[in-house]
Formats: structure tokens, C-alpha cells, sequence
């Protein structure tokens, strides 16, 4: 029942019931009573609502909407079972497993509250290391997880960052349709609160469970008695990605190479051509004016596999339709 309806009952049963009864285990019965009804009602009213002239009129009128929704959400997940994103490991702890360690101290004398973890993406280093990690992680991410400056290792680089930038966005866009399609039908609040996945399941859209996986880098100090830790994380997004590109392409010096040029696309500049086209496809013509929602990719249009840069002329603007169907394709 509604939240004000609901506090007005209780409020009568503890304070009218007991005045006009005299009875305590009549007020306990009113309470309860009150309690058991709630979701019964809630119950009731989400059966009414599903069931409405007024809901199934809006579940209609919203129907290309919703199929819009679910093709974008099979996108991301394409995106991310074909994505790369994985880069270096630590060697740190790499044959822990052979080993059998066991704590033979007394009990008074224990000091294992903290315990080093072992794992490709945690190094396990000194106190400086882990502080200068966190001054400059860039560096020490390259040193201590074998990400090496050569065309092959910025390729994987370019490889991950261009996968994560892509799956960044088709999330986002799919957060925005799904706030759009809530905002259409503006559901009673009790519905998405109380039966949100049945909500969906009515209207007919697929949510995705699909997160960003960032790789995640840690560097950690553990003291040898453990009684102390201290840590540096650091996580391969976005920025940190084309940071790193960056790093490697100064490093190499291979700004002709097919990695070097995937590593001069960056945030900004697939912003820039975005704006260039006018947020609009040059394939199809459809724009984000018309289409709010309209998930739009920077393609590359002779692919960087087979000798195509990364430079304004040989960039252009495509929805996911049309990005899609063209794969590595020469337009």
C-alpha cells in the first residue's frame, strides 16, 4: 500500500487502537494485522497496474523503442565476448602454488591479519616500490607486468583501449535508453522499487548484466610479519590506457606502424570527428538530433590492419548499425 496510507494505519494501531480497546494484545493483533495486509496490497495493486488498459496502451506505443533497446544490448554483449582485455602479469608469486606455507607461531605471536595475494595482476614488492608506483604508475606498470615498448605489446595496448572505449560507450547508451523507457511508461515508484524485474519482463526489454572490465593492476606490501600493509592500485582505464599509448609510442618511436597509429586515437579525437560529421552517420545519414539515444562509432575508413591512419581524412562517423555491418572492410 502507499507509504503515507501504510505510516497513518500503524500510527492508529499503536496510538487509537490501544485507547479505544484497553487492550494490549488487541493493539498487537491491529499491528500485525497492519503489517501482513502491506504486502498483500502491494501485491494487488502491481497485478491492477500490469494488467491496465493504461500500461498495455503504453507497452505498445513503446515497442520499436524496446526493440531499439534489446539490438543494442546483443551489440554490447558482442562487444564485450569479442573484446581483449587483458595486457601484462606479474611473475611475482607465479609458483606460490607449489608451496604449502602454514603459520606456526603461538598464538600470541601471531601476526597474519594481513596476507599477501598472489595473482598475474598483483605484484608483491617493497614499501618504495609500491609508493613510487603510485607517483608514477605508468612506468612502473610497464617494468613490473612486462609490458615491453614494442609495436606488438602497443598493439595489444590499442587492442584493449579501443575495446574498452567502445564497450564504455554502448553501456552508457544502454543505461540512457533503459532511464528513457522507465521515463515513458513512469511507472508507479512501488513498481520499480518492489517488482523491477518483472517491470522489465512486461515491457519486454533485456537488461545486461554487462560491466566495463577494466584491468586492474595492484602493487602491494606486505610486512613480514603482516602486521602492517600498504597499497597501490591502479586501473586501465581509459585515460590510463592512452597514457600508456602514449608512453610507448614515445618510446618506439613508430608513429608509421599500424599500432602507432592506432595509439594516436584517443578520446578527444574520436570527439572531434563526431563533431566534424555533425553527430550524424555518413552511411545511413541518421543523427543524433533525431535519434537522441543514437550510439555513434569513429571508424576507420581504410582499416588500420591493412595500412589505414589514424588522421582526420581517413576517420569518419558511423551508428552501430552501419559500423557493425562493415566490420574490417573497405568502405
Amino acid at each position: 500500500m502507499p507509504a503515507p496510507i501504510l505510516v497513518v494505519l500503524l500510527a492508529a494501531a499503536i496510538v487509537v487502537v490501544p485507547q479505544l480497546t484497553g487492550s494490549f494484545w488487541i493493539t498487537v493483533l491491529a499491528i500485525v494485522l497492519v503489517v501482513v495486509a502491506n504486502p498483500i496490497v502491494r501485491l494487488i495493486r502491481k497485478n491492477r497496474y500490469f494488467g491496465s488498459l493504461h500500461f498495455q496502451a503504453l507497452k505498445s506505443e513503446i515497442g520499436a523503442v524496446v526493440a531499439e533497446h534489446n539490438d543494442v544490448v546483443e551489440y554490447v554483449e558482442e562487444i564485450r565476448a569479442q573484446g581483449a582485455f587483458e595486457l601484462g602479469a606479474s611473475s611475482s608469486g607465479q609458483y606460490s602454488h607449489l608451496a604449502a606455507f602454514e603459520n606456526t607461531s603461538s598464538w600470541n605471536y601471531r601476526r597474519d591479519r594481513n596476507v599477501a595475494d598472489y595473482a598475474p595482476h598483483v605484484h608483491n614488492a617493497s614499501l618504495q616500490v609500491v609508493r613510487n608506483a603510485s607517483a608514477e604508475p605508468i612506468k612502473y606498470v610497464m617494468k613490473y607486468f612486462s609490458i615491453k615498448a614494442d609495436p606488438g605489446t602497443l598493439a595489444d595496448v590499442q587492442r584493449v583501449a579501443d575495446d574498452i572505449a567502445r564497450l564504455e560507450a554502448a553501456v552508457e547508451n544502454v543505461r540512457r535508453r533503459e532511464s528513457d523507457i522507465a521515463a515513458r511508461v513512469d511507472p508507479p515508484s512501488f513498481i520499480l522499487k518492489h517488482y523491477s524485474t518483472e517491470f522489465w519482463n512486461q515491457v519486454g526489454a533485456h537488461l545486461t548484466p554487462v560491466e566495463v572490465p577494466y584491468p586492474i593492476y595492484k602493487f602491494q606490501y606486505i610486512s613480514a610479519g603482516g602486521n602492517s600493509g600498504q597499497a597501490a592500485t591502479i586501473e586501465l582505464n581509459t585515460a590510463t590506457l592512452e597514457a600508456l599509448s602514449a608512453t610507448l609510442v614515445d618510446k618506439i618511436r613508430w608513429a608509421k606502424s599500424a599500432a602507432g597509429q592506432r595509439a594516436l586515437m584517443t578520446a578527444r579525437l574520436r570527439n572531434e570527428i563526431k563533431a566534424r560529421d555533425h553527430f550524424a552517420c555518413v552511411a545511413c545519414g541518421v543523427t543524433l538530433a533525431a535519434e537522441p539515444h543514437l550510439l555513434l562509432e569513429v571508424d576507420h575508413i581504410q582499416p588500420v590492419s591493412k595500412g589505414g591512419l589514424s588522421v582526420p581524412e581517413n576517420l569518419q562517423t558511423l551508428c552501430w548499425k552501419c559500423n557493425r555491418s562493415k566490420g574490417a572492410k573497405v568502405a
